[in-house]
């Protein structure tokens, strides 16, 4: 996989002309300057026995007491070893199930993610970030931005898509650093062609329309592009409730045909605007699977099954009207097909080189705006800290006072 994944870069370089041998060289896309820790390391700290502390809060909660922000913060501050990462995480969902669950601090989430990274739990992380429900933990860009690039270094692009998933489902896409990582991502899990259930390819759709709507270039009309195709296959398949149940999503019928929108207004417009050959081949694919489970259904009907009848039943009316569209979306996709490759719309680079392109030419200016603002957050994280440090001082002084 590394092989050819250098390959892939070494092409693009080939044909764009600015990229440097260290960026090619490397596996991540994130600066060492970006991924340091030095900054959040050099924070003032409260050094703590966490037994003392695990005891304190056992106690707290048998006698139906809130433990503070402040206890289970210093507890996941002072961890040291893998297993009191896994110590952290039954905390943390006890946290969330008390009357405190509201007052979990970001400053708390960014350190539990650290802390999984730097003792080896990565899956302890994308577990809590996956139940987030459960246990509170909503990241902020910066930290989901860590998170993707330590599983594109191990070339783990499914858990990394993983996370670009919750950071789709928190319509988290604001930052250019983060929707660069997560393209790439996403666009380097795509080229190992996993086999997708429904499910995975409802989310991957999701994540590449809506990451794929912020970026007005041909690298984002060919997310667009994919990501609609995606969601089209699963309303195809399953009916439109399917599709946006539980998403950031418009409520709207015929995803396939706005993916040939997409293509539409590629073709239409008089800038340099393209999309990338592999997209279309991928989409093309993807319309002759739904062909053949099409003329599969078809063929069975005299002996469908009570699993063919249950299917029947999520489909409303106006689903079934949408997907007796498919050979007309076909159709139509070939002659888009045919009229963007004459009019020289059809780029030869391959979604994940343009991506690569685009990190080449834009992550470095990202980087430091968000580095700036990563300082900014982290005196703000201080004040608060502070601030909630002498209220819990003035709380205990004046419990002290209180007479018998």
């Amino acid at each position: 996989m590394a092989a050819s994944m250098f390959k892939r870069c070494l092409n693009a370089a080939v044909k764009v002309k600015t990229f440097s041998s260290c960026f090619l060289a490397r596996r991540w896309l994130l600066s060492a300057a970006y991924t340091d820790s030095k900054a959040w390391e050099a924070r003032e700290k409260e050094p703590q026995n966490l037994a003392v502390l695990a005891n304190t809060m056992d106690r707290t909660y048998e006698r139906n007491l809130p433990v503070s922000s402040l206890t289970l913060s210093r507890f996941i501050d002072n961890i040291s070893s893998r297993k009191e990462v896994d110590q952290a995480e039954y905390y943390i969902y006890k946290f969330r199930h008390s009357p405190n669950c509201w007052y979990l601090r970001d400053w708390t989430i960014h350190s539990w993610i650290r802390q999984c990274l730097k003792y080896g739990a990565r899956d302890k992380a994308l577990h809590t970030l996956k139940n987030k429900v459960q246990y509170g933990t909503f990241p902020d860009d910066f930290t989901f931005n860590l998170l993707i690039n330590s599983y594109i270094k191990e070339g783990d692009f499914k858990s990394a898509s993983f996370v670009v998933e919750e950071v789709m489902l928190q319509e988290a896409f604001d930052l250019p650093s983060t929707q660069i990582l997560s393209l790439y991502a996403l666009g380097s899990y795509l080229a190992t062609r996993p086999q997708l259930t429904v499910s995975e390819e409802r989310a991957l759709g999701a994540s590449l329309l809506t990451c794929g709507l912020k970026q007005d270039n041909s690298l984002g009309l060919s997310a667009q592009l994919l990501g609609n195709a995606f969601l089209g296959k699963v309303e195809n398949l399953k009916g439109i409730h399917a599709v946006f149940k539980g998403m950031p999503l418009f409520w709207g019928r015929g995803y396939l045909g706005q993916a040939l929108a997409v293509m539409e207004r590629v073709a239409a417009a008089s800038g340099d605007a393209k999309l990338s050959k592999d997209t279309l081949d991928y989409v093309s694919n993807l319309l002759q699977e739904l062909e053949s489970a099409s003329e599969t259904d078809s063929s069975g009907e005299e002996s469908e099954g009570e699993e063919d009848k249950k299917k029947e039943d999520l489909l409303d009316e106006d689903d079934l009207e949408e997907q007796a569209k498919l050979p007309e979306y076909v159709s139509r996709f070939k002659e888009l097909s045919t009229q963007l490759e004459s009019q020289g719309k059809v780029d030869s680079t391959s979604f994940q080189d343009l991506v690569t392109v685009l990190a080449q030419e834009n992550l470095e200016a990202a980087e430091k705006l968000d580095m700036e603002e990563y300082k900014n957050r982290l005196q703000a994280w201080e004040a608060e800290r502070r601030q909630l440090i002498q209220r819990e001082k003035e709380l205990r002084e004046k419990l002290k006072k209180k007479p018998e």
